[in-house]
Formats: C-alpha cells, sequence, structure tokens
C-alpha cells in the first residue's frame, strides 16, 4: 500500500510539471505552421486560379510570425515560408523527370526565401517596418533572378497579379514595383490588424503604427488606380492582323521529341487549313503567321526536305512566318526563331539567350552525371545562347521576341521593345510539361509583361494554351490544350514606352537600396542595444 501511494503522489506531481511543457511545444509549433501554411496560401493566389488577393493575407500572416523575432527565427521562418510556396508552385518541374529535380529546385530556391525571413525580422522593430520589410522580400527575388545560373525568377509576386487591382503599376516600375506595392499592403494588413488588437486590449493605439497600417495598405492601391491612365489599346502605328498557329504534338511528355517531324508537319498542316478559310473568307488574311518554339526541331537549313514543309505553308497562307526551330551552326546548337519569307525563305533569325539550365544545357554536367547518368542523356548537347535582342520585321510591323523561358526575365522582353518592337510574341514549348499549371503561370507571365510595356503580346505555343493578349492585360482569344487550333485578329501597334520600359533596372536598384538601408538601421540598432546592454 505504501508504495502504491508513493506511486499515486509522484504522478500527482508530475503532471502539473508535464502538462505546461507539452503545452509550450505545441505553442512553438504554430508559428512554424503559420509561415508553412501562409506560404500555401500565397502559392493558392498564383494562375490558374484568379484569387490574386490571397497573397495580401498571405503575407500579413507571414509578418505576423516574423515580426519582432530574431534573425535566426526568422531564417527558420522563411524557410518553411517558401516551402509552402514554392513546393505546390513548382511540382510541374517534376512531371517528366520525377521527384528528384522538382525537390532540389525548391529546397535550393527556399534559401532564398529564408534569407528574405531573417531580413524581414530585423527590419520588424524599426518604425514603418512594412515599407523596409517588402523592400527586403524584392531584394531577395533580384537576387532569386540572377543566382544561381543565371536566375530563376519564376515565382515572383507580380506574376500571381494579372487579374488584380495592382497589374497597372507594372506599366509604372515593371514587376518590381507591382510585386512591392502587392508585399507591401500585405505587411500594411498585418500591421492593421496588430493595432486594431491592440486598441481594443488597450483603448490605445499609437498614432504612428495607425498611419503606418493606413498608408502601406491605402498608397498602393490608390497608385494603382492612378497608374490605369498608363494602360492604353490605342493604335499609335496603325494596326496589323497577326494568326498564332497551334499545331498540337503527337504526344505528351518529353517523348514527343522523338517525333519531330511530325510537329513540323502537325505545324504546317494547321497553317494550310487556316490559308483554306482565308481563301475562303471565313477569317482575314494576317498580315504575318507566328508558330512556336519547337515547331521545327529539323533544322531547316541543313534538311531540305523541313525547309520544303516550311515553305509550303508560308506559301499557301501567302504570309512569312515565324518558325521556332532547333539550328547547328560551327557545331554549337541553338534555340532559334526564323522569318520565313514564302518567296525568300529565311530572312532573319533570332536565338534564344536566356537558356534554361537542366533542360536546355546541363550546368555541372560531370557532377550530375555521376549521381545520376539518366539525367546527363536528357541534355546529351547544351544549346548555345544568342547575344543580340530579336525583332522582326514583318513589313510595317515590328515584333519583338522571347522565347518560353526568357518571358520570366525583366531583361530580356524590355530590349525587343527598346529595340523597336511594336508586339511582343511569346513563342513556346510547354508539351514536356504535361497538363500542369506550368502554361498558365507562364501565360500570367505574358499578360503582366504586355502592361508592363504596353505592347499586345501573342502566345503562340505548341500544344497550348496559346493566346492573344492586349496591352491592358486583357485574352482577347485563346486555345484549348493538346489542340490543332489558330488563331487570327487585328492588333494594335504601338510604339511608346511606359516608364517602366524608360526606366528599365532603376526601380528595382531604388528598393535594393531601400532594403539595404533598413538592414543597416536594424543591424546598427541591434549592435548599439547589445552595447548597451553590456553584453
Amino acid at each position: 500500500m505504501t508504495v502504491t501511494a508513493t506511486s499515486v503522489d509522484r504522478q500527482d506531481q508530475l503532471e502539473p510539471s508535464t502538462a505546461p511543457t507539452r503545452g509550450a511545444r505545441l505553442l512553438r509549433l504554430v508559428p512554424a505552421a503559420t509561415a508553412a501554411l501562409s506560404g500555401v496560401l500565397l502559392y493558392i493566389s498564383f494562375p490558374p486560379r484568379t484569387l490574386w488577393w490571397l497573397a495580401l493575407p498571405a503575407f500579413a500572416l507571414f509578418g505576423w510570425v516574423l515580426r519582432g523575432r530574431g534573425w535566426k527565427a526568422g531564417l527558420g521562418l522563411g524557410y518553411l515560408f517558401g516551402l509552402g510556396f514554392l513546393l505546390p508552385l513548382l511540382v510541374w518541374t517534376g512531371v517528366e523527370v520525377g521527384p528528384g529535380p522538382w525537390i532540389a529546385l525548391v529546397v535550393i530556391e527556399a534559401v532564398f526565401v529564408a534569407l528574405v525571413g531573417a531580413g524581414v525580422a530585423a527590419v520588424s522593430k524599426l518604425p514603418a517596418w512594412p515599407v523596409w520589410a517588402a523592400a527586403v522580400w524584392i531584394a531577395g527575388e533580384a537576387a532569386r533572378a540572377r543566382v544561381p545560373f543565371r536566375g530563376f525568377p519564376w515565382g515572383k509576386i507580380a506574376f500571381g497579379q494579372a487579374d488584380g487591382v495592382f497589374l497597372p503599376l507594372a506599366a509604372l516600375g515593371g514587376t518590381p514595383v507591382l510585386g512591392f506595392a502587392v508585399v507591401l499592403c500585405g505587411f500594411g494588413l498585418c500591421e492593421a490588424v496588430r493595432t486594431g488588437i491592440e486598441w481594443r486590449r488597450t483603448r490605445e493605439v499609437r498614432r504612428s503604427a495607425a498611419a503606418v497600417a493606413l498608408i502601406s495598405m491605402a498608397v498602393p492601391v490608390l497608385t494603382a488606380v492612378a497608374a490605369r491612365s498608363l494602360v492604353s489599346d490605342k493604335a499609335e502605328d496603325g494596326t496589323a492582323t497577326v494568326a498564332v498557329v497551334q499545331g498540337n504534338v503527337p504526344r505528351l511528355g518529353l517523348d514527343f521529341n522523338s517525333q519531330r517531324r511530325a510537329v513540323l508537319d502537325y505545324h504546317a498542316r494547321e497553317t494550310e487549313r487556316l490559308a483554306a478559310e482565308v481563301k475562303a473568307g471565313k477569317v482575314a488574311q494576317p498580315d504575318f503567321v507566328l508558330w512556336p518554339e519547337n515547331s521545327s526541331d529539323i533544322d531547316p537549313f541543313a534538311n531540305p526536305d523541313a525547309a520544303a514543309v516550311i515553305e509550303q505553308a508560308a506559301r499557301a497562307i501567302d504570309a512569312p512566318v515565324s518558325v521556332g526551330g532547333v539550328v547547328e551552326r560551327d557545331g554549337k546548337l541553338y534555340n532559334e526563331q526564323i522569318l520565313w519569307d514564302p518567296e525568300k525563305g529565311a530572312t532573319q533569325t533570332y536565338d534564344k539567350r536566356q537558356v534554361q539550365p537542366f533542360g536546355e544545357y546541363l550546368p555541372m554536367r560531370s557532377l550530375i552525371g555521376a549521381v545520376n547518368d539518366e539525367w546527363t542523356s536528357m541534355v546529351r548537347q547544351d544549346f548555345s545562347r544568342g547575344s543580340e535582342p530579336g525583332v522582326f520585321d514583318f513589313g510595317d510591323a515590328k515584333v519583338g521576341l522571347a522565347t518560353c523561358y526568357e518571358a520570366a526575365f525583366d531583361w530580356a522582353v524590355r530590349d525587343t521593345v527598346t529595340h523597336g518592337a511594336q508586339i511582343i510574341s511569346v513563342p513556346s514549348n510547354n508539351a514536356t510539361f504535361d497538363r500542369s499549371e506550368m502554361t498558365y503561370q507562364q501565360l500570367a507571365m505574358s499578360r503582366v509583361r504586355a502592361v508592363e510595356h504596353s505592347r499586345t503580346v501573342t502566345v503562340p505555343v505548341t500544344s497550348g494554351v496559346s493566346a492573344i493578349i492586349m496591352p491592358d492585360g486583357k485574352i482577347t482569344q485563346k486555345t484549348g490544350m493538346f489542340v490543332a487550333d489558330s488563331l487570327v485578329q487585328k492588333v494594335p501597334l504601338r510604339s511608346s514606352e511606359t516608364p517602366a520600359t524608360k526606366l528599365g533596372i532603376l526601380p528595382e536598384m531604388a528598393l535594393l537600396l531601400v532594403a539595404a538601408g533598413g538592414l543597416g538601421w536594424a543591424i546598427g540598432a541591434g549592435m548599439r542595444g547589445r552595447r548597451a546592454g553590456g553584453v
């Protein structure tokens, strides 16, 4: 009996001490879970969904878990936010090659978000912290867009806002200003909720905190409304009738490449079908025709039969055709757009400049080959980069070219406009990514580019979704996926430049200086605090 009583007494003594420990452990998990779930919320705000506004509560929650914390906690919470966002966003990268490359990409890219988390935590103790924090986020995006392997800007906040009220800001300062406004508004929402809770508890609130919350939310919205005046569909240099051809592919996935001749024949066939409709008076005669990237993976300069197929299609439609080809020159491989005139043949070319790592060239080939030989066999020969912007002269119309992956890079689209492009075309090949969200994410990028530079953007894709986008970002025509189809439309030719086009990288540089200033202030304040405390 004595032993039993003693056991009961010990149990009574232990339970009160272990219960708080368990509760404390659960409480410590709340910020981590909130960070990861807010990242998922940000992902849900991206296309193909039109829930752009979810980016605001996503950043409000992210700011909530980071505010007032140390940089180490910010690093970990930022990494969880990055995983929650990027894991589902980039799942398409593993559609055909398995989860290995997808996971590796996300693990690396989330490091940038982790560093941003550390930076946001540091500046969250400063006055007007939403401004500094939003600038730190843009600094992280700027770094991601440049390193490693010349950068990977996929997942920029701006690319999730094609349907949102903030979109006109793209014309004001490009993707950095658009993204900054969204993040600032989200962090401002966090501050508004925090001050509201403080007022309910104490019936008092600092005016400065309330003002910061109000300004952080109001200024981005009001500026976006004012920026609508920069968006115009007006034809400044006349119009052009453009045809976008989607020929489709024989089969989904990576294996479609083994049917290169079939892909070329499909695009020629769809062009000839369109020519028949033109002759029948069902659709307007196009001034020029745009084929997608990889529409002729058979080099027409080295294979007369491929050249004959293209020439026959161009003569049938009686218009010059921009053909996406794979060309070997001087022992080097190029992803090339070729302007094929129905009478003169090939007259102009553009070599893709921002080639895709692990898709068009393989960094660290020997190291990767040692890990997995199958991955090296997928990219047997590296593509070489072009060096000049692509602007094709189609009579009175000048068309700027940003091939597929290039649409994600600010500079690769902008310099086509500064070199005279009146229309932008983004020829793409998304067949390797099946029916994933990738094609819709890329389409949203093109919509942002249309507003950013006030140009019509055409998106010819091998397997869909092909589209014609007006300078205000609205899609006027689009195809389905994995069908043969064509789009014909009269579009405005524009030559004026938006502030974003004129300013180029300057808005991003200004925001980087803001971020650096905030981080410098936070670090200096922390050092002074430690000295004052005798640490």
